[in-house]
C-alpha cells in the first residue's frame, strides 16, 4: 500500500463519529490525493526528518536549522506527527546513502525526508532533498535541488516543506508566504498601532510604519508586492497603498470631506474595492488604479462595507445592515442587486472569499460570543470554526486550507493575538508574534 493510500486510510479511519462530511479521492502515483475535511479528528501521519547532511563546514548549523523548519512546518498542519531523533535506528550520513527502510518501519515512520546543504564562500546555499515512502520502500518522485543566499535559508526550508506537503496531500502549498498585520503595544486604553510584516510562522518580523498614527486593515495585493491599509493620520480614515519592497506609499483616493476604509484588491491587482462614507452615507466603490476611474457599486441608506472579490473577479461579497441587522450579501462585481446569503441567528461581518472560490469566511457575533466561520458561496453549509470572547478578521492561506484571524482576551489587560485554524475547525494554534497583533492578511505564495 502506498503512502498516499495509507494517508487516505488513516484519514478515513480516524474521522470522529460526529463528523458531518468528508470527501476523499485517492489516485495512483500519477495523480495526487485530494482531501477535503469539514469536521472530524485525524490521527497525524508519522514522519521522520533527520538533520540534513552538511556538505561542508560552513553548512553545519544551517543544515540542522533547515531540517527543523521543515519539521515544524509539517507538524504545524496537524496532519503530520514528527518522530524524534532519539527513536532513530539509522543515521543519514550522505545524501546518496541507501535508505534502510526496515529501520524506519521499525519506528513506524511512514514518510522520510532527507537532505543536504552546501554553503559557498560567496554566501550561496544549495539544498537537495528527497521524500521516501517508507512502507512502500520507494522514493516519492525524484529528488529536488533549491538555491538561494544565506539570508534566505528559511525560505528554502519552507519550499522544501511545501513540496513534501503537496506530494503527500495533493493540496497546494502555503508555507512560503508572509503575513502583514497590525502590531500593537501599550495599555488597552492607549494602544499604539504599527503595520508589520512577517513570515507565515512569525519569523523575520519587520515594521512598515511608525506608531504616530492609527492604522487598520492591511491587505495584500494578488502578487504580494503592495499593501492597502487605512490610516487616521489626517484625523479621519483614509486609504493608502504601499510598495512592500521600498515602503513607499501614496493616498488611494483623495476625495475632499470623505472617509475611505475597508479596502481590498481585486484579483487583477489593478482594481480596488472599498467603502466610502460621505454625506452621512456609506457605500461600496470600485477604483481603477491606472485610470483613477471610480465607480459606485451600491446606493442605499444602509451601511455597506468590508467588500471582498471572488477569485474570478466576477462577484463581491460584503456586509450590510440593510435588513436591519448586520448580514452578508453578494453582488456582481460591476454592481447590481445584492443577494443575501447569511440567514443564521446573530450578526455577520468581515467576509472574505476563499482563494479556491468555494467558500466564504466570516466573523459572527451571537449570544455574547464571537466566531470565525465558513459557508458556501450561496450561504449554505454554514460552520463555526471557533468561539471566544472576541474572534474576528479571517484571512485565508494561499491554498485555502487554513484561516488566520485575531483573538482578543477579555478584561482590562486583554490583548489581541493572531491564531490560525484548519478549515475543518481542527488544529487551532496561536501564531508567534513579538507584540500583541491584529488584522492579519495572508500573502500569496512568494515568487
Amino acid at each position: 500500500m502506498t503512502l498516499l493510500k495509507r494517508l487516505t486510510s488513516v484519514l478515513v479511519m480516524a474521522l470522529a463519529i460526529n463528523a458531518v462530511a468528508f470527501t476523499l479521492q485517492a489516485q495512483e502515483r500519477t495523480g495526487p490525493l485530494r482531501i477535503e475535511i469539514t469536521e472530524g479528528v485525524i490521527e497525524p501521519l508519522p514522519f521522520a526528518v533527520p538533520d540534513f547532511v552538511a556538505e561542508n563546514r560552513a553548512a553545519n548549523d544551517m543544515a540542522r536549522q533547515i531540517a527543523e523548519v521543515v519539521a515544524s512546518d509539517l507538524s504545524g498542519t496537524g496532519l503530520f506527527r514528527r518522530i524524534g531523533s532519539d527513536a532513530f535506528i539509522s543515521n543519514i550520513t550522505s545524501f546518496d546513502s541507501p535508505v534502510q527502510y526496515a529501520d524506519w518501519r521499525a519506528i513506524n515512520a511512514q514518510a522520510l525526508i532527507t537532505g543536504s546543504v552546501n554553503v559557498t564562500a560567496g554566501g550561496r546555499v544549495t539544498v537537495k532533498f528527497r521524500l521516501f515512502d517508507v512502507f512502500a520502500g520507494s522514493e516519492m518522485g525524484g529528488g529536488l535541488q533549491l538555491g538561494g543566499t544565506t539570508t534566505s535559508w528559511r525560505r528554502l526550508a519552507h519550499k522544501v516543506a511545501d513540496t513534501v506537503y503537496s506530494r503527500i496531500t495533493g493540496e497546494g502549498p502555503y508555507f512560503d508566504s508572509r503575513v502583514v498585520f497590525v502590531s500593537e503595544t501599550g495599555p488597552k486604553s492607549d494602544r499604539r498601532k504599527r503595520l508589520a510584516i512577517m513570515d507565515y510562522d512569525g519569523a523575520n518580523p519587520q515594521f512598515l510604519t511608525d506608531s504616530s498614527s492609527l492604522v487598520l486593515a492591511p491587505r495584500f495585493s494578488p502578487t504580494g508586492d503592495r499593501i492597502l491599509y487605512t490610516s487616521y493620520e489626517s484625523g479621519f480614515p483614509r486609504i493608502f497603498v504601499m510598495n512592500v519592497g521600498n515602503v513607499s506609499r501614496r493616498a488611494l483616493d483623495d476625495q475632499q470631506g470623505a472617509m475611505s476604509f475597508a479596502p481590498r484588491f481585486g484579483p487583477d491587482g489593478n482594481t480596488v474595492v472599498y467603502s466610502l462614507s460621505t454625506g452621512g452615507n456609506t457605500d461600496i466603490y470600485k477604483l481603477n488604479l491606472q485610470s483613477g476611474e471610480r465607480t459606485r457599486l451600491t446606493s442605499a441608506p444602509s451601511i455597506e462595507t468590508a467588500p471582498s472579490f471572488s477569485p474570478d473577479g466576477r462577484q463581491i461579497v460584503f456586509e450590510s445592515d440593510r435588513s436591519g441587522t448586520q448580514q452578508l450579501y453578494t453582488m456582481p462585481a460591476n454592481g447590481g442587486e445584492p443577494r443575501r446569503i447569511s440567514f443564521g441567528t446573530g450578526r455577520y461581518g468581515t467576509p472574505v472569499w476563499s482563494p479556491r472560490g468555494d467558500m466564504i469566511a466570516f466573523t459572527k457575533q451571537n449570544q455574547g460570543r464571537f466566531h470565525i466561520g465558513v459557508m458556501r458561496t450561496d450561504g449554505s453549509e454554514e460552520r463555526l470554526l471557533t468561539a471566544s470572547f472576541l474572534d474576528e478578521g479571517p484571512s485565508w492561506s494561499p491554498n485555502g486550507r487554513v484561516i488566520m484571524f485575531m483573538r482578543e482576551t477579555s478584561g482590562a489587560g486583554g490583548a489581541p493575538a493572531l491564531y490560525s485554524v484548519d478549515v475543518s475547525g481542527r488544529n487551532l494554534r496561536r501564531v508567534n508574534t513579538n507584540t500583541a497583533a491584529s488584522d492579519p492578511s495572508w500573502s500569496p505564495l512568494l515568487p
